[in-house]
């Protein structure tokens, strides 16, 4: 299960947090500190934190990395630093969530984010700022445990940042920052329910949701906050998609992959919305594109976006072009990034060997294509439409075939 309650709890503030403590470091005067009650509200915190928080999401770790470690060297005691550091480490999860080589490093900067929070919320009086930092690292940690399917550690972790949450909320100069948090749960406290009825046990014990209502504050949050503007466009270019709004879904991944060209998730939902809504040439350019970062060992790019843009190149060869060896090149290539992947269960995969047995066929290569059309067959979802698909084609060659023995004993 790739998306569990727990992953949208306050995932917002959890990202409002780090952006905000990407600013503070580079702050002219420690005089300047004492006129906010919080960093998160200091407009210095704002300006400065733009560059830094792009060199993140545009896959610059190593900029950004020299940024945030000057933050925790101007804030040794604060949250901020080691929150964002964390967050660096999740984005380089984000492009393949299968990969489980930043997991140690990305949960132990969350750690030492909420043991550093919880002592400004002991000490402090002003709770709301560390709040948000536990409400933020307990949130991602429950997102990395729903990946891993750890459902009683997501639990934990979503329940206690529901709890620093409800802390933040009411503070009116974060408003737009906190909307972020609530759409986020509305929309999936309803979805995942319906998506995944055998979790109804555990989210008993969650508020309910409301998926429409979460949309719309999502939709506020990517307009008009500051802080959380990314996270709420990566997440409504998700919800879109599941909804069926494509052509939202694309005009919001084409922005973001012009404002963030080296970053392969919105890169690779650009590439796949264009497809979906008919935009040929810019779907063609994205694959290709996607392929070439690929070859150049662009950091972020690897076999999750090679498939999709694979596919995408073997489907026009096929299709309009009518280009059957290079169609099958692509299709190949999307066969082999979906095992580098293990995803051969993934829709790409089985779109591919469904492409490669029609072009086996169109080329009389009949054995050849029916073994790609009952590979397909076994991969597919059950009574969906490539499962059909498949055995159409596998009972059309199996009759050709009998029609030949029978002309041969003629």
């Amino acid at each position: 299960m790739k998306i569990v309650l727990i992953k949208p709890i306050a995932f917002s503030l959890v990202i409002f947090l780090s952006i905000s403590s990407a600013v503070a470091q580079l702050y002219s005067s420690a005089e300047l500190d004492k006129n906010y009650d919080m960093v998160i509200k200091n407009p210095s915190v704002q300006i400065e934190a733009t560059e830094a928080i792009n060199m993140l999401y545009n896959f610059k770790f190593a900029e950004a990395d020299a940024e945030f470690r000057w933050l925790k060297y101007r804030y040794p005691k604060h949250p901020m630093p080691h929150f964002l550091m964390g967050l660096a480490e999740w984005w380089k999860i984000v492009p393949n969530t299968e990969i489980e080589t930043y997991d140690k490093s990305f949960l132990a900067q969350m750690d030492s984010t909420i043991n550093l929070a919880e002592e400004l919320y002991d000490n402090e009086k002003n709770k709301i700022e560390p709040a948000f930092f536990l409400a933020a690292a307990y949130a991602f940690k429950g997102r990395l445990y729903s990946e891993r399917k750890q459902w009683t550690k997501a639990t934990f972790a979503g329940k206690n940042a529901l709890k620093y949450l409800d802390v933040c909320k009411g503070n009116g100069d974060l408003t737009p920052e906190l909307l972020f948090g609530d759409g986020i749960y509305n929309y999936y406290a309803q979805w995942v329910p319906s998506e995944y009825p055998l979790l109804k046990p555990i989210l008993a014990f969650f508020p309910k949701g409301n998926k429409k209502l979460g949309e719309q504050q999502l939709e506020t949050v990517a307009n008009n906050a500051f802080y959380t503007r990314v996270e709420a466009r990566y997440f409504l270019l998700q919800i879109y998609s599941m909804e069926n709004e494509y052509g939202k879904a694309y005009e919001m991944a084409k922005y973001m992959w012009q404002t963030f060209p080296n970053n392969p998730y919105f890169e690779r939902y650009f590439c796949r919305t264009a497809f979906v809504t008919g935009k040929t040439g810019e779907a063609e350019k994205a694959a290709q594109n996607i392929l070439d970062k690929i070859s150049q060992g662009i950091p972020g790019y690897e076999g999750v976006s090679g498939r999709n843009a694979a596919y995408v190149l073997g489907f026009y060869n096929l299709q309009y072009y009518r280009n059957y060896d290079l169609a099958g090149k692509y299709f190949k290539q999307a066969v082999d990034f979906s095992t580098q992947t293990n995803s051969m269960n993934a829709g790409y995969y089985v779109s591919s060997l469904l492409g490669l047995g029609k072009i086996a066929e169109m080329q009389k290569n009949y054995d050849e294509a029916l073994s790609y059309y009952k590979l397909a067959d076994d991969k597919a979802d059950k009574h969906s439409s490539q499962e059909k698909e498949a055995r159409k084609h596998i009972e059309a060659l199996k009759k050709l075939k009998r029609e030949e023995r029978r002309n041969r004993r003629k």
